[in-house]
C-alpha cells in the first residue's frame, strides 16, 4: 500500500508540505490497522485538499438538479421528461449526466418506480400515476470530477405502506450516516442500515450496494449494508463514498430484466425505495456532499 517516502519529502498527497508533517502519521495508523488484519485505503482512495473542492463544486449541479426534479415532478408526467429535464439542466449548468452511455447505459438519469429495485430506464410509457414511488437517481461529472446522489418522491396521495417504506429508508441512511466515523469500519455504517431496516419488517438488497465516487463514477470501496461491526474497510479520513441502500418491503430478492440487463425488480414484486448520498471522512467525522 505504501510507497517509500522520506520525513522531509513532499507529501503524496501533493498539499506541498512535508510528510513527517502531514500525512506520515495518518500512514502509519493504517500500517498497523493493516497489521492486525483490517482491510485499509489505498492511497488512491483518499481524496486530497483541491480534489475534494473539485468534487463538491460537482456536487452543487448534482443539487440543484435534483432540487428542480422535487419542485417540478407531478402525476401525469412521464419518466423520459424527467430524463429529458436531468440533461437539459445538468448540461446548461455546465456538467455532463454520468450515466449516459456509462457502461452502455443510453439515458441521463435512472428513473426506478414501485417495485423497480434500481436502474430503472425512462420512458414516455413509463407515467407517474398517484400512489406511486419513483427513485431518481442524477449523477453529474464536472471539470472530470463525479457526483451522485439520488432522492424518492410519493407521487400525490400515497398509502401508508409505501410512505412508511420510504420514510424508513431515508432513516437507514441516517442511521448509517451516524456511524462514518474516522478510523472506524465500513460494517459499522452497513450494521446500523441493516439492523434499522429489518426491526421496521424490512429487507435490505445484497447485491447491489454503494461505492466510492469522485475521480471516477465508481471506485472502490464496494459498499454493502449486510456487513457488521468492526468489518469492512477502515474508515480513513479523505475517503469519499455512496450510502444508499436499496430496503425492500417484501422478501430480498431481486432479478434483472433480461430484455436490457439494467432494469431490476423486486422478486416478489412488492415495492422498493432507495436514497442515496455522498460522504467524505473527515478528522472530526463526516461531511454529507450531496443528497
Amino acid at each position: 500500500m505504501l510507497g517509500k517516502i522520506s520525513r522531509n519529502d513532499p507529501c503524496w498527497c501533493h498539499s506541498g508540505r512535508k510528510y513527517k508533517v502531514c500525512h506520515q502519521a495518518f500512514d502509519e495508523k493504517l500500517a498497523l490497522l493493516a497489521s492486525r488484519g483490517h482491510i485499509v485505503p489505498t492511497r488512491d482512495i483518499i481524496k486530497n485538499a483541491e480534489q475534494v473542492a473539485g468534487i463538491r463544486e460537482s456536487c452543487k449541479i448534482n443539487i440543484a438538479v435534483l432540487d428542480y426534479i422535487q419542485e417540478h415532478i407531478h402525476e401525469g408526467m412521464n419518466t423520459a421528461e424527467i430524463d429529458r429535464i436531468v440533461y437539459e439542466k445538468t448540461t446548461e449548468w455546465g456538467g455532463i449526466p454520468a450515466p449516459l452511455h456509462y457502461q452502455g447505459y443510453p439515458y441521463s438519469v435512472c428513473t426506478s418506480v414501485n417495485d423497480q429495485v434500481c436502474h430503472g430506464f425512462p420512458s414516455k410509457d413509463v407515467i407517474l400515476k398517484e400512489g406511486d414511488i419513483v427513485n431518481v437517481d442524477v449523477s453529474t461529472i464536472l471539470n472530470g470530477y463525479f457526483s451522485d446522489s439520488s432522492r424518492m418522491f410519493c407521487i400525490g396521495d400515497v398509502g401508508p405502506e409505501k410512505r412508511r417504506l420510504v420514510e424508513v429508508t431515508k432513516e437507514c441512511v441516517e442511521h448509517g450516516l451516524a456511524e462514518v466515523k474516522p478510523w472506524g469500519f465500513l460494517g459499522d455504517m452497513g450494521q446500523a442500515v441493516h439492523d434499522h431496516a429489518y426491526a421496521n419488517g424490512y429487507t435490505v438488497v445484497r447485491e447491489i450496494g454503494g461505492h466510492g465516487v469522485g475521480l471516477e463514477f465508481h471506485e472502490e470501496p464496494w459498499v454493502g449494508y449486510n456487513s457488521r461491526r468492526g468489518q469492512e474497510m477502515v474508515l480513513a479520513p479523505g475517503m469519499i463514498f455512496t450510502i444508499e441502500p436499496m430496503v425492500n418491503m417484501g422478501g430480498v430478492e431481486i432479478y434483472v430484466d433480461d430484455s436490457n440487463d439494467w432494469e431490476v425488480y423486486t422478486e416478489d414484486g412488492k415495492p422498493s425505495a432507495q436514497w442515496e448520498i455522498m460522504v467524505l471522512v473527515t478528522e472530526e467525522g463526516h461531511e454529507v456532499l450531496c443528497w
